[in-house]
């Protein structure tokens, strides 16, 4: 037993998270193809979560539209207070654990027309039993309390989704098999070093990202944070660039590629220590921390990210935690 048991358990998720993702994408084909028949029957999609499920739900959001489909990414908690009307969709419910308190309190009202299919780790929770039909990713239980696999799960689980609608996954393969620079996570962490918040950032796809590397540095080391979508980032927050900030931006090989040299110069201007995961293979921005990451966009590119920022998350943690990382102070693995 080590002073982090929490994160021994992390370790032991990251470890096993490539191969239980690619295998998810193959074993979820079958209840994949049937999510991909209802969409294409009713035009629309919605996809409820919360908490981490929710901001990869925001990574593929877009991904669906660019297809064609109406798509949008709701808290289920906030379409329990201001439900959307009654109409033919379908609807992916994500949950790691198929128990969290709103997505339980979501399926006790009836579906009307909505087709609800669930997404998720458990196959005997109550999503999958009150689902019409759900992908169970491989692997079983995530054991930590800091989201990791599980994270990974999810981008794949939607994979599956994408690719029964005509979107090829065999770049989300390439990224699950691939690790990023060491070197280039540690240049990061020590960029990072002496700042007391961070701002995490990206467009298109890479907002979820943002959103969801905001919530894991929280969840993890306990450093304040927000994700931003990247347009949003420069009306108003602006205001808090300052030296002592930390600024993380997402870079991918898709249609968010072209604005982020001009956020990171803006932040470099105020002394922000900025940072870029980059999944675009364009040239490092100057006065940035670059962290190269395989060439690509969509889900490839996100989860190379989160691949990546695990390990940023990781190293900042031991930076600021003396014992316990990974073992929660206030909240618990499933939010009832």
């Amino acid at each position: 037993m080590t002073e982090h048991p929490g994160l021994d358990l992390m370790y032991d998720e990251m470890r096993r998270q490539g191969p239980d993702a690619l295998a998810t994408i193959e074993t979820g084909a079958l209840v994949a193809a049937g999510i991909a028949d209802a969409v294409r029957r009713t035009g629309r999609i919605v996809l409820y979560a919360m908490g981490g499920s929710h901001h990869v739900n925001r990574i593929a959001e877009p991904l669906y539209r660019d297809l064609g489909w109406d798509a949008r990414a709701m808290n289920a908690s906030e379409a329990l207070l201001s439900p959307l009307p009654d109409a033919a969709r379908a609807a992916l419910v994500v949950s790691q654990s198929g128990e969290s308190g709103e997505i339980r309190d979501l399926l006790k009202r009836g579906p009307g027309r909505e087709e609800r299919f669930g997404l998720t780790l458990e196959g005997d929770s109550t999503l999958a039993r009150s689902a019409r039909a759900s992908i169970v990713a491989a692997g079983g239980t995530e054991r930590a309390f800091a989201a990791s696999r599980s994270i990974v799960l999810t981008l794949a689980m939607h994979g599956a989704v994408l690719e029964a609608l005509g979107a090829p996954q065999d770049a989300l393969r390439a990224s699950l098999a691939e690790a990023a620079d060491p070197a280039a996570i540690d240049a990061a962490d020590a960029a990072l070093a002496g700042v007391d918040a961070m701002i995490f950032a990206g467009r298109h796809a890479m907002a979820g990202v943002a959103d969801s590397a905001a919530l894991s540095m929280m969840e993890l080391a306990r450093v304040p944070t927000i994700g931003f979508e990247g347009g949003q980032f420069r009306h108003g927050p602006f205001e808090v660039l300052r030296p002592g900030l930390g600024v993380v931006l997402f870079r991918s090989l898709g249609p968010d590629r072209a604005g982020v040299a001009q956020l990171a110069q803006a932040c470099v201007a105020a002394g922000c220590a900025t940072v870029v995961f980059d999944a675009s293979g364009d040239a490092p921005i100057e006065g940035t921390v670059h962290v190269p990451l395989r060439r690509g966009d969509g889900l490839a590119a996100a989860a190379s990210m989160i691949l990546a920022l695990q390990h940023l998350n990781i190293a900042v943690a031991r930076r600021t935690i003396a014992e316990g990382i990974g073992t929660p102070q206030r909240t618990t693995k499933v939010t009832a």
